[in-house]
Formats: C-alpha cells, sequence, structure tokens
C-alpha cells in the first residue's frame, strides 16, 4: 500500500487543529490551544509538519526542523514522529522515516537526529531497522 506523506501549512488553523488528536498521542500534557500557539512559535524557527491521513483522519505524523550543530553539521531534527493507535503496524511510520531521510538529503544535511522516550520500544525498532544507531543520551534539567 502506497503512503501519501503531505506537508501541512502551519500557518493554517485549520489544519493544525486537524493533526492535534495525532499528536496528542505523544503529546498529552498539550491542549489544542497551546498545541496550536507552540507550533506557531516552532514554525517561526523552521518547524515543519508532514501527515498521513487515512480516511479523512490524521494517522501519522511528524513534526522536524533543520538546524545546525558544531558537534554535527547541518541536521534534520525530528521534534515529534507519531502514529494513531488503531493505525500502528500498517507501515505509517516507516513511511514518514523513508520520507525524512529523503528530506534531509534534499536539504543537503548530513545527518538526521531524533530523542525517543526510554520506553517506547516499538518506536526503536523502527529506527533501528531503518538504519539509525544510539549515539548519546539526551538529558534535561527542568526549570
Amino acid at each position: 500500500m502506497s503512503h501519501e506523506v503531505r506537508t501541512l501549512d502551519v500557518g493554517d488553523a485549520r489544519a493544525i487543529e486537524h493533526c492535534f488528536e495525532v499528536f496528542h498521542e505523544l503529546r498529552p500534557h498539550l491542549t489544542p490551544a497551546e498545541f496550536a500557539r507552540r507550533v506557531a512559535v516552532q514554525s517561526g524557527e523552521g518547524y515543519r509538519i508532514v501527515s498521513i491521513e487515512r480516511q479523512g483522519v490524521v494517522a501519522a505524523a511528524a513534526g522536524y526542523r533543520t538546524q545546525h550543530f558544531l558537534a554535527w553539521g547541518r541536521v534534520l531534527y525530528v521534534d515529534d514522529l507519531v502514529t494513531r493507535p488503531g493505525h500502528t503496524r500498517r507501515g505509517l511510520g516507516g513511511a514518514l522515516i523513508d520520507w525524512l531521510i529523503g528530506e534531509a538529503r534534499r536539504e543537503h544535511c548530513d545527518a538526521l537526529h531524533l530523542d525517543s522516550g526510554y520506553a517506547r520500544h516499538d518506536a526503536h525498532r523502527l529506527y533501528l531497522d531503518a538504519g539509525f544507531r544510539l549515539d548519546c543520551h539526551h538529558l534535561a534539567l527542568q526549570l
């Protein structure tokens, strides 16, 4: 089955509202209003969203941006990648990863990076199967 990956217009409030439910699976702490506010702020920093729809519902989505790092050079960084329950294990996450790898190449990036929660074992399997490797620990200090 072919999976059409679409780029969302992050300036379109209806498009952002339409994809909230799938992002809410990964970011349950966000309300629709706070999600829209954060997307607006992040889009000013280069954040973009791609999605795959099934029967009028956003079944999977990814949010990403391109950044420069002293350590790695030009990197496509995946902030968010999520598949809606009921749509998992259908190749949607893999299709998004493939699209993001292609986008990183189109953008002349040196690498594609992402962080993933410790307990997201299915996601880890997807990433490792796609050729990712575990490079570092991500540490955070809540302020």
